[in-house]
C-alpha cells in the first residue's frame, strides 16, 4: 500500500479540504468552500486537487472522507428517523426508561416508542429472564403499523453475552424485513443508558448514512473514480463505506482527530499539543504516541450522554471568520463562517473579522490590505495579542504538566497566531498546515474495538484476553483492514472487585493497514 495514491477529504462547516498523497508524499492540497449539499463541495475539492497534481482518476486507489455531516444532523435535529427501542431487561432497569436523559426536543424527534421485554443477562452471563419472542413480535407489529423503519436493540450486560441481542435482531428482521437494526454491543461500551443512547442515535442516522454514502459514490463515479471509499472514525482510524452506512454514529467526532493525526504525520512528532484553527472554532488537543489523547468520560452529543471514546479536545469560538468588536475588545464566538470571502473587510465586505486583523498586522497576505488602513495600529496589536493569549490559556489547561511541550499549529486560521506560544518548547506550522485534516484522513489506518466484562471463573485471563483480541481483529477486518497487518494498539484491564466471580472489564483496540 506504500505506493497507493489516496485522496483524503475533510468536510468542515466553512471549508472542504482535500489532499492527494502517494505513499508518504503529499502531492497536492486544496481548500474549497463547503456547499449546502456536502457532495458538491467534495466533488469540487477532488477536481481541484487532481487538476493541481496531474494525477488522473484512474490512478487513485482509495478515498478517505472525514465529515461533520452526521454530527450536524444530531445537533440541529434534522434528517433523523424515528426509532423503535427494544430493551432486553426482564424486571431490571425499568426505573430508568430509554432516552430518560435526552433533551426533550431530540426525544420528540427520535422516539418511536420503547418496549422493555424479558431478556438480558447478569454480569456473569446468567440470564435475567428468558428472551420473550412473543413480546418482541408484538412490539415490531406496533412499530411497523406506525411506519417506524429503524430499531435499536440493547440488552442488560450485552457486552458480557450478546447472543440475546442477536436473537432479538433475527426476530425483528422477520417482522420488519426492511428495518435498519442497530445492536448495542456493536456500538457502545459499558454502561447501559449511555450504550443504549448511542445505539438509538446510530439507528436514527442509518437512513442519512445510506443517503450520504450513496451520494458520495455517485459523485465519485461521475468524476471517473471507482476506487474504494472509506470514512474516518472518532478515534482517527477508517471504516469501509459499507460499514459506515451501518454505523454512521462512529463518524461523530472525527474532525479534530483527523487534524491531530495529520499534524503527527507532517511533523514526525508523536507527543505534542495540536492547535487547529479553522474558520469558526479553535480545537486544542494532545497527541500521545501518535494518536489523540482520549477523554476518560464519554462524549455528550447534542446534549445526549453517550460512552463513545472521543479525542480529548477543547473547542472555543476563535477562527478566521470570528467577529471582532471593540470597547470592550471581544473576538468571537460569532463568525461569518463560509461567508468570509464576501463579509470580511479585506475582501470588500462590511464586517471586521479576525482575518482582517491578521492581514492588517502583516501575518498573512489576503484580499486588499488598503481597505484596512483605517484600523488603529494599537487596536490591531491588542487584538493579535488577545487571540494568542486566549489560545495560551486553553493550552495551559490541556497540557499534562507545567513542562514546555512542542506545539503544532494547523488549519487555515492558524495564521492568526504570531510567534512562539507560552508554555511550548517550539511552535511549528508545517508545510500543508492548512490541510492537515485532509492529510490525517488520507493516512489513517483501520481499527477494531471490543469492550467487554468477563468472569474469570472457569477460565484464565489469557484465554479471555485472547478471545477479546480475536473479536477486535474480526471487527477491524470487517471495517476494511488487511488481516495480516492488524496489531494490538490499546489494552485496558480493570478488575471489578465489587462483583462476585472474579469479574474483569477488558477493553481492546487493534489497528491495521487498509486492505488492497
Amino acid at each position: 500500500m506504500s505506493g497507493l495514491v489516496r485522496i483524503g477529504i475533510d468536510v468542515g462547516g466553512t471549508n472542504t479540504d482535500a489532499a492527494l498523497l502517494r505513499g508518504g508524499k503529499v502531492l497536492a492540497t486544496v481548500k474549497t468552500a463547503t456547499t449546502a449539499d456536502v457532495t458538491g463541495g467534495v466533488a469540487n475539492a477532488i477536481r481541484a486537487v487532481l487538476d493541481g497534481s496531474g494525477v488522473t482518476g484512474a490512478e487513485v486507489g482509495a478515498i478517505m472522507i472525514g465529515t461533520t455531516h452526521f454530527l450536524n444532523a444530531v445537533v440541529e435535529g434534522r434528517q433523523l428517523r424515528k426509532v423503535g427501542i427494544l430493551r432486553l431487561c426482564g424486571r431490571a432497569t425499568r426505573a430508568l426508561p430509554p432516552m430518560v436523559d435526552w433533551p426533550a426536543d431530540l426525544r420528540g424527534i427520535v422516539d418511536g416508542g420503547a418496549a422493555l421485554v424479558d431478556g438480558g443477562v447478569q454480569f456473569d452471563g446468567a440470564p435475567i429472564a428468558r428472551l420473550d419472542a412473543r413480546e418482541i413480535r408484538a412490539a415490531c407489529k406496533a412499530w411497523r403499523a406506525a411506519g417506524i423503519g429503524a430499531v435499536a436493540i440493547s440488552s442488560v450486560f450485552a457486552l458480557v453475552d450478546a447472543r440475546m441481542e442477536v436473537e432479538a435482531a433475527e426476530i425483528c428482521a422477520e417482522e420488519m424485513p426492511d428495518a435498519a437494526i442497530s445492536l448495542s454491543h456493536r456500538i457502545g461500551r459499558t454502561g447501559l443508558l449511555a450504550r443504549e443512547s448511542a445505539t438509538i442515535l446510530n439507528a436514527s442516522l442509518h437512513a442519512l448514512g445510506q443517503e450520504t454514502v450513496g451520494a458520495f459514490r455517485s459523485a465519485f463515479q461521475r468524476l471517473g473514480l471507482f476506487c474504494p471509499l472509506y470514512l474516518t472514525q472518532n478515534d482517527g482510524t477508517l471504516m469501509g463505506a459499507d460499514y459506515a452506512e451501518r454505523h454512521p454514529v462512529f463518524t461523530i467526532a472525527s474532525g479534530p482527530t483527523n487534524s491531530m493525526r495529520g499534524a503527527a504525520f507532517l511533523t514526525g512528532l508523536t507527543d505534542a499539543a495540536v492547535i487547529d484553527v479553522g474558520g469558526t472554532t479553535t480545537d486544542i488537543g494532545m497527541l500521545v504516541a501518535g494518536f489523540p489523547r482520549v477523554r476518560s468520560e464519554g462524549a455528550e452529543i447534542g446534549g445526549i450522554p453517550t460512552n463513545f471514546r472521543v479525542p480529548d479536545v477543547y473547542s472555543f469560538g476563535l477562527g478566521g471568520g470570528s467577529l471582532v468588536r471593540s470597547a470592550p475588545l471581544a473576538i468571537g464566538p460569532q463568525s461569518v463562517g463560509f461567508r468570509l470571502a464576501e463579509k470580511a473587510l479585506c475582501f470588500g465586505g462590511d464586517t471586521l473579522t479576525a482575518t482582517d486583523i491578521a492581514v492588517a498586522a502583516g501575518l498573512v497576505t489576503l484580499g486588499d490590505p488598503a481597505r484596512l488602513r483605517h484600523l488603529d495600529a494599537g487596536f490591531v496589536k491588542a487584538t493579535v495579542e488577545k487571540m494568542k493569549a486566549d489560545v495560551e490559556a486553553v493550552l495551559d489547561r490541556m497540557k499534562p504538566s507545567a513542562e514546555p511541550i512542542p506545539a503544532v499549529l494547523v488549519g487555515g486560521g492558524s495564521v492568526l497566531l504570531e510567534g512562539q506560544l507560552a508554555g511550548t518548547s517550539v511552535s511549528l506550522r508545517p508545510d500543508h498546515f492548512g490541510s492537515a485534516n485532509a492529510i490525517g484522513a488520507a493516512i489513517a489506518q483501520v481499527s477494531g474495538e471490543v469492550d467487554r466484562v468477563v468472569s474469570l471463573e472457569g477460565t484464565t485471563r489469557g484465554a479471555a484476553l485472547e478471545q477479546i483480541v480475536e473479536d477486535a481483529r474480526t471487527r477491524a477486518v470487517e471495517a476494511g483492514a488487511r488481516a495480516e497487518s492488524v496489531t494490538l494498539a490499546e489494552l485496558e484491564e480493570t478488575p471489578l472487585s465489587y462483583l462476585p466471580g472474579n469479574a474483569m472489564r477488558i477493553a481492546v483496540k487493534v489497528v491495521g493497514d487498509l486492505a488492497a
